[in-house]
């Protein structure tokens, strides 16, 4: 770390911080009839959400074991909903665990 940060700093950007909901997938099984169908119906849905304002941030994961992280931008409650209808959830092939957490409106990943 070269950046010095100074607790006010610290405590002028955590008065900045909203709630917001972390979904983390993970794979399943894999290998159910018509997956190649379904996983594209998944990916059309996430894109959709993401187009939407629902996922404010959309990571697909390179893993055997993790297949994606969305923060989304209503309640945990909600995003575990969302995420339930899912076709790759429904199908097995992914589940999902949903966090509630803390963002800083403005954070974006670099272009």
């Amino acid at each position: 770390m070269s950046t010095t940060v100074t607790d006010e700093q610290i405590k002028a950007l955590a008065a900045t911080a909203q709630p917001y909901s972390v979904a983390l997938l993970h794979w399943g099984t894999r290998t159910v009839a018509g997956a190649d169908a379904i996983e594209l119906e998944h990916q059309r849905r996430m894109v959709s959400l993401r187009a939407d304002g629902v996922i404010a941030i959309l990571c697909p994961v390179a893993s055997d074991t993790m297949a994606g992280v969305a923060i989304m931008t209503v309640s945990a409650e909600e995003a575990a909903e969302i995420m339930a209808g899912d076709p790759c959830v429904q199908a097995g092939m992914m589940r999902c665990e949903v966090h509630p957490c803390h963002g800083f409106p403005g954070d974006a990943l670099p272009a």
